[in-house]
């Protein structure tokens, strides 16, 4: 597979602040790549160099094989690009949008009546092409700019947290529509998200902290890191469970607000075993691995999404399994 993005020690300081520090990976054509982290981690710096918004304080990139510094107008040319804030001009018709965008990238006129019909109508606002995009909700916006980013055929699609601010519900349809527009296009698409379930509808997965790349590798790969079953215990004495765990179980633990974690091959026999040797324990439960786990273990904290719920994750989750049965 020919790489679509390339990165060698990509670093960018702000001042005394190095936002991106040394980061190397590749991205294949044709690939759904996400950058995981929380707010803060370099995520959204990572994809300016990359788009050309910011240069790069060293290292070096390219994307479709043009250099993101000297090779600029290449790379803006083989890109499109979907920003976390809103860009549309809310006083023109979801087509004159569009139809801006041809004309600033060149493409004919035919062509861009043709591509918008197909754009439109794969996402499902064919129908409101002439109405004021003030009149659009915020999901409806969303789905008008991946169609906007995608009228001119980049190679390359960047999404910079594509559903950050809209409601489960929208969330999820957002993640069908890109789904849909990959498979119909083929277009490498770079994410970034600090939403776990989000992450896992992408191929490979490199997750980002403080600047620099922590580890790379597709969902259940990065799962591995963490092993067997989780198991969480909440009890009201942290640090007396964690002592008792590691003297009795020779097992250690960590810690995340009110919960403790354990990672043991045999959950569900060392769950009694656990009840029975120590007292305090409120509350037991027994999953499978996520990425919060993997998140957890190679930073010691945890993404928190104070903005999504469990049927949030419900929603995004049924996205993954389709995604997983094509």
């Amino acid at each position: 597979m020919t790489n679509a993005i390339e990165a060698f020690e990509l670093t960018r300081n702000f001042k005394d602040l190095v936002a991106v520090n040394g980061v190397n990976f590749t991205v294949g054509a044709g690939e759904i790549f996400g950058f995981l982290g929380p707010n803060g981690a370099g995520k959204t710096t990572t994809i300016k160099i990359l788009a050309t918004l910011l240069r790069p304080t060293s290292g070096r990139a390219t994307v479709s094989g043009y250099d993101v510094v000297r090779q600029a107008s290449n790379v803006r040319r083989a890109i499109g690009m979907v920003f976390q804030d809103q860009s549309l001009d809310d006083r023109l018709t979801a087509e004159e949008n569009m139809l801006f965008h041809c004309v600033l990238y060149g493409v004919p006129r035919k062509d861009a009546l043709t591509r918008m019909e197909e754009l439109l109508d794969l996402v499902g606002l064919s129908i409101r092409r002439k109405d004021l995009v003030k009149t659009f909700s915020g999901g409806m916006k969303r789905r008008l700019e991946l169609c906007r980013g995608l009228l001119h055929r980049p190679a390359v699609l960047f999404l910079d947290e594509p559903t950050l601010g809209l409601d489960p519900q929208t969330r999820s349809h957002i993640w069908e529509y890109i789904r849909t527009l990959h498979r119909e296009l083929g277009t490498t698409v770079f994410l970034t998200t600090h939403y776990m379930e989000e992450a896992e509808v992408c191929d490979r997965i490199g997750i980002i902290d403080h600047g620099k790349i922590i580890a790379l590798d597709s969902p259940s790969g990065l799962k591995r890191v963490v092993g067997g079953d989780v198991v969480i215990v909440k009890t009201s004495d942290k640090e007396a469970l964690l002592a008792a765990a590691r003297e009795r179980f020779n097992l250690s633990g960590q810690l995340d607000d009110e919960m403790v974690y354990f990672e043991t091959e045999r959950g569900e026999s060392f769950i009694p075993e656990l009840v029975k040797a120590i007292p305090d324990i409120l509350e037991v439960r027994l999953r499978q691995p996520t990425l919060e786990d993997v998140f957890l273990k190679l930073t010691g904290r945890a993404i928190r999404d104070t903005g999504s719920g469990k049927l949030d994750a419900m929603r995004i989750r049924r996205t993954v399994h389709q995604r997983r049965r094509q």
